[in-house]
């Protein structure tokens, strides 16, 4: 597998908290992030029907613009008794128009739970696919999963989209009520970007 080797990483995200995440993560490894929307690049438009194909448009959509490296990510929540929606529309999901509304998208998906009068527990989980391409068209892939359910009503007030109605396997807590730093070391992104570490660094 190509390994990385330079100091300066371009995460084709204009998602505040996940370049924050990122940062913290590859803070160790002496690799310095910069976010497209610093660089001023557009979002190319998602048209993947699975997590992969739109994490790797953006990948190299960014990678092609700047001659950098570039690290994406696609992400969403998989809903079982709803055949595994919202998925790769998870965003979609909560698009008024003028922003995301992720409050309307948890009561659209608890709704509709409750219109498949399916039991609960609603089992869940949070899929994370992670693309590292380079400006010569190659990349390499990298998917991450974190089991759990849905539950109602919504708890907390961390992290960000459907955390507050995410539940973790082995948890009594949703991602919502628990600590950032802790859900980073637990979640669907940290499975993916520890296969990401391992197949592109050296150990630390």
């Amino acid at each position: 597998m190509r390994r990385f080797t330079g100091d300066r990483l371009l995460v084709a995200t204009h998602n505040r908290g996940k370049l924050e995440e990122m940062t913290h993560l590859l803070e160790p490894y002496g690799v310095a992030c910069v976010g497209a929307a610093e660089m001023n690049l557009p979002e190319p438009e998602e048209t993947g029907t699975t997590f992969v194909e739109n994490a790797r448009i953006k990948a190299h959509a960014a990678a092609k613009a700047t001659g950098m490296p570039a690290l994406s990510d696609d992400s969403g929540i998989e809903i079982d008794a709803l055949d595994k929606a919202p998925g790769v529309y998870t965003a979609d999901w909560a698009e008024t128009g003028s922003g995301r509304d992720f409050v309307m998208a948890m009561e659209k998906s608890h709704k509709m739970l409750l219109e498949t009068g399916a039991a609960e527990p609603w089992t869940a989980r949070f899929c994370c696919t992670l693309v590292l391409a380079w400006p010569d068209g190659e990349d390499v892939v990298f998917p991450g999963v974190m089991e759990g359910r849905v539950v109602w009503p919504m708890r907390g007030s961390q992290g960000h989209g459907y955390d507050p109605i995410f539940q973790p396997k082995g948890y009594e807590i949703t991602f919502g009520e628990m600590d950032r730093w802790e859900k980073n070391q637990i979640s669907h992104r940290a499975d993916a970007f520890r296969k990401f570490v391992a197949g592109c660094f050296d150990p630390k």
